[in-house]
């Protein structure tokens, strides 16, 4: 097993806990209920909450069991009043991925007898205040983005193999340079008797090598090689592939990632920079998808999941710069899907307010409602099957 595919839960995890912390904070804002916030997904194992005293209590649940409702939960004993009191409940559940926010009237059905919302629903609050939760989530995934760019370029910018020192970051097993000795962080002084200082340098003369090697499987390539704590350059022969094998060099070697030096003032700025740019490929790639100018090509969970591992299994090597930009653009991916006008998405539901505002604050009734985004959930799910298969063919070839 690839421990490094467990990076992608971590990862996902911060993606859909921030979006929902977003939801959280406007509700609290807006004076909504909110009767629960979630790590994970049901069933509950343990929550905590404020007791009718103003005291943190502990709840335990059972680990197999999920309430629906206050009403039926697996409360601890004297935790109905709290309940009562409208504490928010805190939980941590079974499921590792992500978490979510529970608010009062979040369906449109808390109404009494009279047609009269509860004051602290969310049905009761007035559009603007709506809008303003429905879009949070987003909103937090976009400063998130952010936040992550700008940490990123503090750490400094990879600069490209052309002007990167040809210092070998990892060698791959089994490969040509490790059977003949090569080491990571060892730096190649010459290639075939031609002095380099560039790891592109040495991956040209090897290419131009192998290209006016036709009809060999091999080639031998000799490396003069300074290696950390040897006295004298060391010369080593590689018998390099002619024609490697897919997604793998001639030598089986990967350069050693170098950065160049960002001042910290920059980093705020190149992260903006980098937040709009990507924001906006996005946008265009999502548009030229609708009017069939591209071919869709999309990447659901497992195909998520099996990339995330890939990036973090270079943080060794190339350190944490890829692994931020990734959750960075993950992050704006998640923002950029959820405010969509469809229905059961962030974006669908922002839309419905819009109708209410344009039929003159007349809504659509809450079953009504209910069921629209039903439909919209389950076309949703029915696509995210149809590509966790294509993921999982794709991955299996």
């Amino acid at each position: 097993m690839n421990w490094y595919l467990l990076a992608a839960i971590p990862v996902l995890c911060v993606l859909v806990l921030v979006h929902e912390l977003g939801h959280f904070l406007a509700a609290r804002w807006a004076g909504i209920r909110v009767e629960e916030f979630g790590l994970g997904f049901p069933p509950r194992l343990i929550g905590f909450r404020r007791n009718a005293r103003g005291r943190w209590k502990i709840v335990w649940f059972g680990a197999l069991r999920y309430a629906e409702s206050e009403e039926t939960s697996p409360l601890a004993s004297g935790e109905q009043s709290a309940a009562a009191h409208h504490h928010t409940l805190y939980s941590l559940n079974l499921l590792p991925i992500g978490g979510f926010v529970r608010m009062l009237g979040e369906d449109g059905s808390m109404y009494d007898e009279q047609g009269n919302y509860d004051a602290n629903s969310f049905a009761a609050k007035p559009a603007f205040k709506r809008i303003v939760v429905l879009v949070a989530g987003v909103l937090m995934n976009v400063l998130l983005a952010l936040v992550l760019f700008t940490i990123a370029y503090g750490q400094g910018e990879p600069l490209p193999t052309t002007q990167s020192p040809a210092v070998i970051g990892q060698v791959a097993a089994g490969s040509p340079a490790e059977v003949a000795g090569v080491h990571p962080e060892d730096k190649v002084l010459s290639v075939n008797g031609r002095k380099i200082t560039t790891y592109a340098e040495l991956k040209d003369i090897v290419d131009k090598a192998a290209a006016a090697a036709k009809g060999k499987e091999t080639l031998p390539v000799q490396l003069q090689i300074e290696r950390p704590g040897s006295p004298q350059p060391i010369s080593i022969t590689i018998q390099a592939r002619v024609n490697p094998p897919e997604n793998q060099g001639r030598l089986g070697v990967v350069a050693k990632t170098a950065y160049a030096t960002v001042p910290l003032w920059e980093a705020p700025i190149k992260g903006f920079v980098a937040t709009f740019n990507t924001t906006g490929l996005f946008i265009s790639t999502l548009g030229k998808m609708v009017i069939g100018a591209i071919k869709p090509d999309l990447m659901g969970p497992v195909g998520i999941v099996h990339f995330t591992g890939q990036v973090a299994e270079t943080v060794p090597v190339v350190g944490w710069w890829y692994i931020l930009n990734l959750t960075a653009m993950l992050s704006l991916n998640l923002a950029i899907v959820n405010i969509l006008p469809f229905p059961a998405l962030d974006g669908g539901r922002v839309l419905l307010v819009l109708i209410e505002i344009v039929r003159g604050g007349k809504r659509l009734k809450p079953e009504r409602e209910m069921l629209i985004n039903l439909i919209g959930m389950a076309i949703l799910l029915a696509l995210m099957a149809v590509v966790t298969v294509s993921d999982i063919l794709r991955l299996s070839h």
